[in-house]
């Protein structure tokens, strides 16, 4: 025989839920980030390549245009110099391999294509790692990324517009239009070695102007601080002459060209990283305060 069920004393009343129940942790908040980012090793698999796929057809269908208008982007690259040439001599570029002029414009287009499609490579990669990352992370990180390809152009702009008009104008002096007993010296640059010399400059101070990106994530993620940077300039003055002397051709102008700028963004980056300890200390007193003032 089924027990009797005690009497409702209160009629009128509904049961409520408990008030007490608990709330969901930050940690299981942060975890249900992530929950829409797992996938299987080999749909991960699947995944990459898919962004492969999308980040070389960009490049292939780049490289076409690329490939088009390879000598004017060529004659773009060589106008420093054929100005000066024009000025000292009636100078001209010349190529002493049957298929050096043919591999050079293809060089050309290989990289004109690689930087057009960059873009579409970033973004590709952010779609990649994005979702493994949590949702302040993702936020962190894109300044990071926007800011890239901004100081790699700075970079490549000073080389171009700075540096090369300068530096040619010095080696372009020691010509020599010869006198009666002495040879005349002409400066006739090969155009394989004259877009190699190019693009090493280029790239050389594009990359040392993500001294800064790379100094701040590192300062982010708790590698290294601005202390440390300070305490350690003496040894990062040698490694950028050093670096200076390798990335660039073996004369002082250059060396110095790429190592001051160098020395400018170094400090910049001891003041953006004093900038994220900044922040990062008021992050942590405000959430000891909020811990404070729940208890």
């Amino acid at each position: 025989m089924p027990r009797p069920r005690p009497p409702n004393l209160n009629p009128g009343r509904t049961a409520e839920p408990s008030r007490n129940a608990p709330e969901t942790p930050v940690s299981e908040t942060k975890d249900s980030e992530l929950e829409s980012g797992k996938m299987p090793l080999l749909d991960h698999l699947i995944e990459l390549r898919k962004r492969l796929m999308w980040s070389v057809l960009s490049f292939l269908i780049l490289f076409i245009p690329s490939w088009y208008f390879s000598k004017t982007i060529y004659s773009f690259l060589a106008a420093p110099l054929a100005q000066i040439l024009s000025t000292h001599s009636n100078g001209h570029f010349i190529y002493t391999d049957l298929t050096e002029a043919f591999f050079t414009d293809l060089r050309v287009a290989f990289w004109t294509s690689i930087c057009l499609s960059f873009p579409v490579i970033a973004s590709q990669l952010w779609m990649f790692v994005a979702p493994g990352l949590y949702k302040k992370e993702r936020m962190a990180f894109l300044p990071y990324l926007l800011a890239t390809p901004v100081l790699f152009i700075l970079g490549g702009s000073l080389a171009y517009f700075v540096i090369f008009p300068v530096a040619f104008r010095f080696f372009a002096s020691f010509q020599d239009p010869g006198s009666a007993g002495s040879l005349a010296v002409t400066l006739e640059p090969k155009v394989s070695e004259y877009l190699t010399l190019v693009m090493r400059l280029i790239f050389a101070f594009g990359f040392a102007f993500q001294m800064p990106v790379a100094l701040t994530l590192m300062a982010r993620v708790g590698l290294l601080t601005s202390a440390m940077l300070k305490k350690n300039r003496r040894y990062a003055i040698v490694g950028i002459f050093i670096a200076s002397a390798i990335l660039t051709p073996p004369d002082i102008f250059s060396q110095c060209s790429l190592a001051v700028p160098l020395l400018v963004l170094y400090e910049i980056s001891i003041i953006s990283c004093r900038l994220v300890e900044k922040r990062r200390a008021e992050r942590e007193t405000e959430a000891e305060a909020e811990l404070n003032g729940e208890d």
